[in-house]
C-alpha cells in the first residue's frame, strides 16, 4: 500500500467515507477504574501523545470540566453504575447491552464542536482476555494514540498503531509523524474531502526529507 493509499485508509470507514477531525482545545483527561500506578502511566502516556502532536494539555475545560474520559471495567455492567455517566451517554443502557452482546474489548465516543474538531472523547477499556495480557504501558499508549486524532474504524484492524523495542511497546515511527502532520497549524481541525490525505502525504514526504 502506497503512502497517499495508507493515510486515505486510517480516515476512511468501511463505506468509503473520509472523515479527520483532530482536538481544537487543550485536552484535560481523568481515569476511572485504575489503580494510582497505572493512573500515572496513562495520563503519562496522553501527556506524551500530545507534546509529540504538538498540542496542549489543561487542569481543566470550561466546558466539561474534564474532556478526556478513560473508564476501564472487568464488566461493562459496570458502567450502569457509574454516575450521571447516563448524562454524558445517550442510550447508556442498549449501549451495555450491545457491548455485551459483542463481547467487546473496547468502545470509543467523540464529541465534536462547531468546526468539526474534536471537543470530547469517552473512552472505555473492558480488561478481559488478550486486553488483560496486555503490559500496562502498551495498554496506555494504545489508548492515548486512539483519543488524538479520530482515526477510522479500519485504521488499525491489521496492524497496531505500536511496535515493541527492547522489550518495550512504542509508537511506530509512521503513526507518529502522521500524528505531527496532523496538528501542523496550517492544516485545518477537520475535513471530510479526501484531498485533505494529499496535504497530510506533502507533510510526511517533507519528514522524510529532512
Amino acid at each position: 500500500m502506497g503512502l497517499l493509499s495508507d493515510i486515505e485508509a486510517r480516515f476512511s470507514s468501511a463505506n468509503g467515507g473520509y472523515r479527520f477531525a483532530r482536538w481544537g482545545r487543550p485536552i484535560v483527561p481523568v481515569v476511572f477504574g485504575v489503580d494510582d500506578a497505572t493512573l500515572r502511566l496513562v495520563k503519562g502516556a496522553v501527556e506524551a501523545v500530545v507534546s509529540l502532536a504538538g498540542h496542549h494539555m489543561a487542569e481543566t475545560d470550561a466546558e466539561l470540566g474534564a474532556n478526556l474520559m478513560l473508564f476501564f471495567v472487568s464488566e461493562w455492567d459496570e458502567l450502569l453504575g457509574v454516575p450521571n455517566l447516563d448524562r454524558l451517554l445517550d442510550g447508556l443502557v442498549p449501549l451495555v447491552a450491545r457491548l455485551k452482546d459483542q463481547d467487546a474489548h473496547h468502545y470509543r465516543q467523540f464529541r465534536f464542536d462547531d468546526a468539526g474538531a474534536i471537543r470530547a472523547c469517552f473512552s472505555f477499556v473492558r480488561i478481559k482476555g488478550a486486553v488483560a495480557q496486555m503490559p500496562a504501558e502498551a495498554l496506555a499508549l494504545n489508548e492515548a494514540v486512539r483519543m488524538i486524532l479520530c482515526w477510522s474504524d479500519r485504521a488499525f484492524a491489521t496492524t497496531s498503531p505500536l511496535a515493541v523495542a527492547d522489550g518495550i511497546a512504542v509508537l511506530r515511527p509512521d503513526i507518529a509523524d502522521l500524528i505531527r502532520a496532523a496538528y501542523d497549524p496550517a492544516l485545518p481541525l477537520a475535513a471530510s474531502d479526501p484531498s485533505h490525505a494529499l496535504r497530510l502525504a506533502a507533510r510526511l514526504n517533507g519528514f522524510n526529507r529532512q
